[in-house]
Order: structure tokens, then C-alpha cells, then sequence
């Protein structure tokens, strides 16, 4: 073992408490600079995702440095053959590694974010002042050495992390990286991948629902209706508290549910601590001695991507699309509730587990992604993202049922829960069923003898001219709601 992710108590007062971080593990023991500089992201809102990343990164670094501490004696070499590396991997056609890294060859979008993870780590401890300079290239050297030698480089000598400055020219005219990786492809916002509507009532009915335990089944199609009726996110949906459902009162057989944000979210029935605190981080501390979801590690955290909340008090509610999924979830959510109750749970959470081993712990979403797997397999199908069959594709559902049904986008955008408008630029984009109808359609109009084919009836090209087309008319000669060369 060279260098390792696992996850720590990290204990900085007389409080005792703990925050709980990934940190990194040598045969020398954990990294301080790295520990501190986790700590500084976590401090920062940086979710853990993002910082399971920059650790990747950075263990790659140590673990090329140390297979190769013999090998280079110019800096600027080591970095530049440890960039290549990621490209290429280490595995020869022989299908050997003398230096035992056996990294496979990786994207040049991974190796772009991995070169942006060092650039912040190096810069952090550049600032910090605690780069040191170290005769590392020639012996062996300890990792923690390692770490500071590349931050000591990025200070003093702009490595493959930073900026060449050309003196001749003005540093506001032209900085470059000196290795800034290469250009990844393009992207073209193209459809989004949505659960197929016409599977979607079987899927229901007979996979979900077809759970042998009856509260499995009224469990997963409450989750099933909140992320392709109402287009939450998994990690939402199961951020759901048994006290955030009510009957709507303006229709009493429908409801109204709403997610709050765990850690500056309101409490609920209008509880506050014994020093005045009225978030949910303090209700959870207080009564359950429990940490917010989206702060713990493991199988039980949920992360919250979304900027935007639908109150001042923290939440997002549910728009459910057609508003008949409103009904339904309240009428299998009474069925539910009386299931919950029946088993002592020392949490919130309204989704749990009836699992014998788990019993009435909070639903994790692995273990979801193992229910839905299941529901896909009683119908006959797989797990597949890139054909929709996937948590997150009911969501795009959601959106594309809105797009289809020509709801304004400000009305998508509250219901998405998006920040901007751009948010939903996936949603309107024509899919990639319709572009190949509007060509099938195209080419059988051909074959009867007509010079233009209407696609006026598949397209509504003015509409999607005006959000311009970035990749081919940046500066909107012909496209936009104002065209600088002419109208459409």
C-alpha cells in the first residue's frame, strides 16, 4: 500500500466533537497537509463527491512520485511524464508495469479535473507557505515530502499546475498553462436520458410493486412517484421527514410534500434548541443525536445539489405533474404511515428500512438502487442509464412531460427547482427520437416527390433558434431573439 482513502474523526478542540472526513493513509500514517486541506473544503460546502476527487488526484501524484523517485532529475520532466501517464496508462503491450502502478488509461475529461484538483491542492499549500524544496527526484523520500516538493514547485517555479508568463508580452494579454491537458470533446446539450413513459406503468405496477413485502412496495412507488411524478432528485426523495407530508387544502385527496434542506432548513412544529436554534442540524443534535444526512459519510449520506429553495425556511415542494400523482401519493402514503408507525425508528426520516438486518434505519440509497434493479428484472429488464432505465431518469421524465406539454419555462424552472434557465436547456433540446422521426418523416416525403418537407409539425425551429446555438454561432449572427446578420 502506498497511499489510501479512508475515512476519519477528526477532533480539533476541547469539544470533542468530531468531523467526520476522507483522509489519506500511507505506510507512514495520515497526511496532515492533506487532512487540512480536506478540512478547508469541507469548511468551504464543498460536497463530498467532489472532495472523494481531489483526493484521487492527489493520490495519484504521491503514487507516481514514489514509483518513480529515481527516474527523473528535472522537475518540469516528472510532472509532464506523469500528466502523459494519465493518458496513456502504465501498462505496456505486453501487458507488464515494471513500476507496478497499472493505471489504465483515462479520459481526457478525468485528466483535466485531475490536473484541476492539484492545481487547487498545490495552491492551497503554496499559500499556506508550507511548499518546501527537496532533493526528491533522486532517493526516496517520505509522501508528506512529496506533497510539500510539489507545492513548493508551483510557487517558485509556475510548474505544469500553473501559468508561464512570457515577459514580452503583457501578463493581461497572454497566460497559458504549461501543461493544461488537452481539449476534451465538446458537448452538445443533447437529449436527456428519460425512463421510457411507455414501460413507466408496468414498471409501477408490476416491478416496483411487485415487491413480495407489501411495505417495500408502497415504499419504493411513494420514492418512485416523488422522482418521476414530482422530478426529485434519490438523494431528495429520501431526505423526506414523516412530518413534511399534508393533505392540500384546497384538495384534502391530495398532497403536499415538501423536502427540506437538513442543515439550514426550519424544524419542524415550530421546535427550537435550548439556546434559541431553530435549523434542523440543531433538532436532529438535540433529539436524536444525529448528524444531517448530507454531513455523514458512507452508506448513509445524501447530498443536496440544488442552489435554489421554494421558502424561506429551507424546502423544496413537490409539483406533481399530472397533478393526479398528487392523489395517488396520498392515498398510498395514509397505507404507509401506518407501517412506519409500527416499527421504533430513533430518526425522522419517513423512508426505512424492512430489511430483518436494518430494520427501521433510514432507507439508504444503495439500497434503493438494489430495490429498483429488482422491480427492473420482474419486468424483464436491466439497469441501463444510457436507455433511461435508471433512478435519475425519471426525473428527466419529468422534465421532458413538461417540455412536451408546453409549460413555461419560468413554471418548468420552479418546478425543476433549477437556478437559472439554462438549467433546462437539456429539456428542450429535441431528443434524439425526435430528430429521428423528423428525418424518417423527411426522407418518406422525399420518396413522393416533394422538394420540402414540412417538419414545421416536429419542430418548432423559431423557438429553438432563439436560444441561440453556441457551438456554431457564438456570437448570434443568425440566431437569438436579435440577430445581428438578419432575422431567421
Amino acid at each position: 500500500m502506498i497511499a489510501t482513502k479512508i475515512i476519519a474523526d477528526i477532533v480539533q478542540d476541547k469539544s470533542g466533537i468530531a468531523t467526520q472526513i476522507p483522509v489519506v493513509l500511507t505506510d507512514e500514517g495520515v497526511l496532515e497537509s492533506v487532512t487540512d486541506y480536506v478540512l478547508s473544503l469541507h469548511l468551504n460546502g464543498t460536497s463530498l463527491s467532489t472532495i472523494n476527487k481531489h483526493i484521487q488526484s492527489i493520490i495519484l501524484l504521491i503514487e507516481f512520485m514514489d514509483a518513480n523517485h529515481s527516474m527523473f532529475s528535472n522537475p518540469e520532466e516528472l510532472f509532464a511524464v506523469f500528466v502523459r501517464r494519465l493518458y496513456s496508462g502504465t501498462v505496456g503491450d505486453d501487458g507488464l508495469d515494471p513500476s507496478g502502478l497499472y493505471w489504465i488509461p483515462a479520459t481526457t475529461g478525468a485528466v483535466s479535473r485531475h490536473i484541476g484538483h492539484l492545481t487547487s491542492f498545490t495552491n492551497w499549500m503554496a499559500d499556506k507557505g508550507l511548499g518546501k524544496e527537496f532533493n526528491i527526484l533522486q532517493s526516496a523520500t517520505r509522501h508528506e515530502e512529496r506533497i510539500q516538493y510539489a507545492a513548493w514547485f508551483r510557487r517558485n517555479r509556475n510548474d505544469f499546475l500553473g501559468h508561464i508568463k512570457d515577459k514580452s508580452i503583457s501578463n493581461t494579454v497572454k497566460r497559458a498553462r504549461s501543461i493544461k491537458g488537452r481539449t476534451p470533446l465538446a458537448k452538445t446539450d443533447d437529449d436527456a436520458i428519460a425512463f421510457p413513459a411507455k414501460r413507466f406503468e408496468e414498471f409501477y405496477m408490476q416491478g416496483i410493486g411487485g415487491a413480495k413485502d407489501p411495505r417495500v412496495a408502497l415504499r419504493d412507488k411513494l420514492i418512485l412517484l416523488l422522482i418521476q411524478g414530482a422530478g426529485f432528485r434519490i438523494s431528495e426523495a429520501l431526505l423526506l421527514w414523516v412530518t413534511d407530508v399534508f393533505e392540500d387544502p384546497n384538495d384534502p385527496d391530495s398532497a403536499i410534500v415538501r423536502i427540506y434542506n437538513e442543515i439550514d432548513g426550519k424544524a419542524p412544529e415550530d421546535w427550537k434548541s435550548r439556546k434559541g436554534i431553530k435549523t434542523r442540524k440543531a433538532y436532529l443534535q438535540e433529539k436524536f443525536g444525529r448528524l444531517p444526512r448530507q454531513e455523514m459519510l458512507g452508506t448513509q449520506h445524501l447530498g443536496w445539489k440544488s442552489k435554489v429553495v421554494d421558502h424561506k425556511d429551507g424546502y423544496l415542494e413537490a409539483r406533481f405533474f399530472p397533478t393526479e400523482y398528487g392523489r395517488v401519493f396520498m392515498t398510498l402514503w395514509r397505507q404507509y404511515l401506518v407501517y412506519r408507525a409500527s416499527i421504533e425508528c430513533h430518526h425522522p426520516y419517513a423512508f426505512i428500512s424492512f430489511d430483518s438486518r436494518y430494520l427501521g434505519n433510514p432507507y439508504t440509497k444503495n439500497a434503493f438502487n438494489q430495490s429498483y434493479a429488482s422491480g427492473l428484472r420482474r419486468i424483464g429488464l436491466e439497469p441501463n442509464k444510457a436507455l433511461g432505465y435508471d433512478p435519475h431518469g425519471h426525473r428527466h421524465r419529468y422534465g421532458r412531460e413538461l417540455t412536451d406539454a408546453r409549460i413555461d419555462p419560468l413554471i418548468r424552472k420552479k418546478c425543476l427547482h433549477h437556478k437559472s434557465l439554462e438549467s433546462q436547456t437539456v429539456y428542450t433540446m429535441p431528443s434524439s427520437q425526435q430528430v429521428s422521426n423528423a428525418l424518417s418523416s423527411a426522407s418518406e416525403q422525399l420518396k413522393l416527390g416533394s422538394d420540402q418537407p414540412r417538419l414545421g409539425s416536429l419542430f418548432d425551429w423559431k423557438t429553438l433558434a432563439e436560444h441561440g446555438f453556441e457551438d456554431i454561432d457564438p456570437d448570434g449572427f443568425f440566431t437569438g431573439k436579435n440577430p445581428r446578420l438578419g432575422k431567421q
